[in-house]
């Protein structure tokens, strides 16, 4: 288990680090000698700007996203600092064509996409590279979030076709950065984090060190734990032409879990509870225990001005000890899935111990630039893998009682043990791929791109004591036509095409834990982009997408039956509205079918757990009769929602209100910034995420938060 006193030691040798002024930077005024200045990612620039501008993830190289044919959300620094986000639940709903998806507070944090649900092993990257989602991924040592909306097979081969998130980490600055942040939350809540960066006296080597400790206090009571952090990212500009960058993290977090609630009587939603109650609460529950590391590296040298080559990999691990006191059903009416009438529920006892991963990405590939006859190219070329190996050991699922909503119970442990941990999946994932920007004429380029997939799969069932093995090939194409009328206006048209892993069965299917075969994907993309002024855009996006549908079936079995339609339109603005006004809309209205299921209630219905339509503002006004103060607030509002695939249940729609300040100062002559906010001001409850997996959870949104934060500069 993670030790408190541990962490806070930790994170006062880094704070006394912080006030002093290391002789590794003794130079504050060093700056990147001029003839690195190719290398652009050494120095950190991200959280400057007032509105990212920039991203890599809707291509193979950092972009202007004027430019790119892609629908792009990038959430930078500075509005994470500014918001006080600590997790990625709380950054993402600031874009709303992102959604929960079996989100439990205390677990993995998973996430739908355009409505489709992310892949936790293939559509969350590093700087570009696949990491697994299996836990909360650490936002301390990370510069920016880039999510791409909609198919990434040819950007990142293998993922579920919402999209891809990918996570920028911070690279070493070119002046000294002493930064210390503090924060708690009402319920018990405190934060402390260190960021130190910058050059050592040889200039060519350069640091970005982070550490970070939490006490956690969710606002489910009895969902507590702690959290520890540290990372580090070096790099060496070996000669004007090459730059090695090496970064490793290591997070280690142990927190109970907070199930979801069923419908009573499998048909009518809970009332009378709280949004902090707690159906993970038995005298014998234990914090589901994490721990994960990356080890990465990037290395880039320049032929030329036009050509450039980047070799990049990363080692992730990954173990788990997975403990709840979980509720399905209710033995009493005889009831599976839905909790009784009354509140009852039935209590299990479920175990898994040892979970490891330990996935292994890399990528090398070349870029250059030049012409043939009066068209210009952009070319890209590369190879890729990705192995990954994952062990578990039978786990234990054991009826040991009943409790209730109203009127929590305590009930008695299960004497089963889990079985031997071994090898239960083993893939290896080669990937080609190239890509070529032809600018046609003055305004118009072609963006045309390929990628094929070879995945060498390995699957060990455990319940069912059965291996799985199997082989499978595809050619992702991707093709777009760029339009710009104007330096600030771009409209693009695009097609593409996606593959995805197979769903796995749930534990109660009748193919419990069995994976279904990998699938493809197509997607048609049209999109304007307006830079209204150079800190301020507007978007627009017009999509379709079909996929197999993945389901239980009537029989009790996982199955792919029929197709999922996804048709919808998304608006943004971002930036700088005004001298004193910063501005973030986003608003989503998606109208998603099922089709040729086989199952007449199917068929024609909404894909659960996703809203017609969804709208985020955020606003941040520079109050210019009190110097250094700023207001923001903001509004979310989601339409009502489908629990299950046939649409039987809705959970209505709700409004969340959230407001916040900043003072920024000075104390004991060092740049201080003052925070304060309170989300849910209305105390609204909610259904945040009403997934129907696992045979259907229901989790309540958080009620009322105050948090107050410090960050010093020194």
């Amino acid at each position: 288990m993670s030790t408190p006193n541990l962490s806070v030691s930790v994170l006062t040798l880094a704070i006394l680090h912080a006030f002093a002024a290391p002789a590794l930077a003794a130079n504050d005024t060093a700056e990147v000698p001029a003839d690195t200045q190719s290398m652009t990612e050494v120095v950190v620039t991200a959280s400057k700007a007032p509105a990212a501008k920039r991203a890599s993830v809707g291509g193979f190289s950092d972009a202007p996203l004027l430019q790119t044919p892609a629908s792009v959300t990038v959430i930078a620094q500075k509005d994470m600092q500014d918001l006080q986000i600590r997790n990625l639940s709380d950054a993402v709903k600031l874009d709303t064509s992102i959604n929960d998806a079996y989100n439990a507070v205390g677990y993995a944090e998973q996430f739908s996409i355009r409505g489709f649900k992310l892949d936790n092993n293939s559509s969350y990257r590093k700087d570009g590279v696949a990491i697994p989602g299996d836990t909360q991924i650490p936002l301390e040592n990370k510069e920016r979030i880039e999510v791409l909306k909609g198919l990434a097979g040819l950007q990142a081969g293998v993922a579920a076709p919402g999209g891809v998130i990918d996570f920028i980490v911070k690279r070493p600055t070119s002046a000294p950065l002493r930064t210390v942040t503090v924060e708690t939350r009402e319920r018990g809540t405190l934060y402390g984090a260190v960021d130190l960066g910058g050059r050592l006296e040889d200039t060519r080597f350069g640091y970005r060190v982070n550490v970070a400790a939490e006490r956690l206090r969710s606002y489910i009571k009895g969902a507590d734990g702690n959290r520890k952090f540290i990372s580090g990212a070096f790099d060496w500009q070996i000669s004007p032409q090459a730059l090695l960058q090496i970064d490793a993290d290591y997070q280690d977090k142990a927190q109970a879990t907070a199930p979801g609630f069923q419908l009573l009587n499998n048909k009518t939603l809970p009332t009378g509870i709280s949004a902090d109650a707690m159906l993970n609460l038995q005298p014998w529950t234990r914090p589901v225990e994490t721990v994960t590391s990356n080890i990465g590296l990037r290395f880039q040298y320049a032929f030329s001005d036009d050509w450039h080559a980047t070799l990049s990999a990363n080692q992730h691990s990954f173990k788990r000890d997975d403990y709840t006191a979980f509720p399905y059903g209710c033995s009493g009416q005889d009831l599976y899935p839905g909790f009784c009438g009354n509140g009852d529920f039935d209590v299990y006892d479920y175990r898994s111990l040892g979970e490891t991963k330990k996935p292994l990405s890399a990528q090398a590939m070349i870029q250059g630039k030049f012409a043939t006859g009066a068209l210009r190219h952009d070319f890209t070329a590369g190879v890729s893998t990705f192995r990954r190996k994952d062990r578990a050991g039978l786990y234990v699922y054991d009826w040991v009682g009943v409790s209730n909503i109203y009127q929590p119970q305590i009930v008695g442990t299960s004497p089963g043990v889990t079985g031997p941990v071994r090898l239960v999946r083993k893939d290896t994932e080669n990937s080609v791929f190239v890509q070529d920007i032809v600018s046609l004429a003055q305004n118009w380029k072609l963006h045309g791109g390929l990628r094929h997939i070879d995945v060498d799969g390995y699957q060990y069932v455990l319940k069912a004591d059965t291996e799985i093995r199997a082989r499978h090939d595809f050619l992702l194409p991707n093709v777009s036509l760029v339009y710009t009328p104007l330096d600030n206006v771009s409209m693009y048209a695009a097609y593409s095409q996606g593959m995805e892993h197979g769903g796995t069965a749930d534990r109660k299917a009748m193919n419990a834990n069995e994976e279904l075969t990998p699938s493809r994907s197509k997607q048609i993309e049209l999109g304007v982009k307006m830079d209204v002024t150079p800190d301020f855009m507007v978007a627009a996006s017009l999509f379709q997408i079909r996929k197999g549908l993945e389901f239980q079936n009537a029989a009790g079995y996982f199955v792919r039956e029929g197709q999922a339609q996804h048709r919808g339109l998304e608006l943004s603005a971002q930036g700088k509205a005004t001298r004193d006004l910063n501005l973030g809309v986003s608003l989503t209205a998606l109208n998603s079918q099922q089709s040729n299921t086989g199952e007449a209630s199917l068929d024609g219905k909404r894909v659960p757990n996703v809203p017609a339509f969804k709208a985020a503002v955020h606003a941040d006004y520079a109050v210019q009769q009190v110097a250094g103060l700023s207001v923001n607030g903001s509004w979310e509002y989601a339409g009502k929602k489908a629990f299950e695939y046939n649409n039987t249940t809705f959970v209505p729609s709700y409004h969340v209100f959230n407001l916040g300040a900043a003072y920024t100062t000075r104390i004991a002559g060092k740049t201080a910034v003052l925070r304060a906010a309170v989300n849910n001001v209305a105390d609204k409850f909610y259904w945040r995420d009403v997934t129907p997996e696992s045979d259907g959870y229901l989790y309540p949104g958080a009620s009322r938060t105050f948090k107050l934060s410090a960050q010093f500069d020194f």
